[in-house]
């Protein structure tokens, strides 16, 4: 085997071979590593009990949800600012709008609606209102409801 059989990628890439190298597998490792397959351990300097450290990490994915919310959905990133106090704002209203959508979510699970907030949110930015002004200058407005999903969404938020 040369240096060049080595993926160049990680610490490999200072690698400084020369001539041939053998390889071969350790199976006494492979071994003992084999006896923790199916086996997650966790290492905390907290000082909650076990149960309440295992209770904890179960909720981690609502907290990489709300990352990749906050990232795709409502495009928390890029920041343009330098100032603190405008990025601190830039933070603040998009933790606002995380708690809408979280809103949002509950919501529409509560009454037992089979639509993603993402994909009520799109139903929304496709109802438009046109407003109207009468001879007697009195203004008419009327949003424009047109497929089945809006009619749901019209219904759900009464407007």
């Amino acid at each position: 085997m040369t240096k060049a059989s080595i993926n160049n990628r990680g610490y490999n890439k200072f690698l400084a071979l020369d001539g041939q190298i053998t390889v071969s597998i350790d199976y006494e490792k492979a071994k003992k590593d084999a006896e923790w397959d199916g086996l997650k351990g966790y290492l905390t300097n907290s000082p909650m009990n076990t149960e309440e450290i295992l209770n904890n990490y179960k909720q981690l994915w609502q907290i990489e949800k709300a990352f990749k919310v906050a990232k795709s959905e409502l495009k928390i990133r890029p920041i343009y600012h330098r100032k603190q106090k405008r990025i601190e704002a830039h933070i603040c209203i998009n933790f606002t709008a995380y708690k809408i959508y979280k809103e949002l979510e509950r919501f529409l699970k509560q009454n037992n609606v089979a639509l993603s907030p993402e994909k009520v949110i799109e139903i929304i930015q496709n109802i438009y209102e046109i407003s109207l002004i009468t001879p007697n200058n009195q203004i008419i407005r009327k949003a424009l409801v047109i497929t089945e999903e809006q009619k749901l969404i019209q219904q759900l938020f009464k407007f």
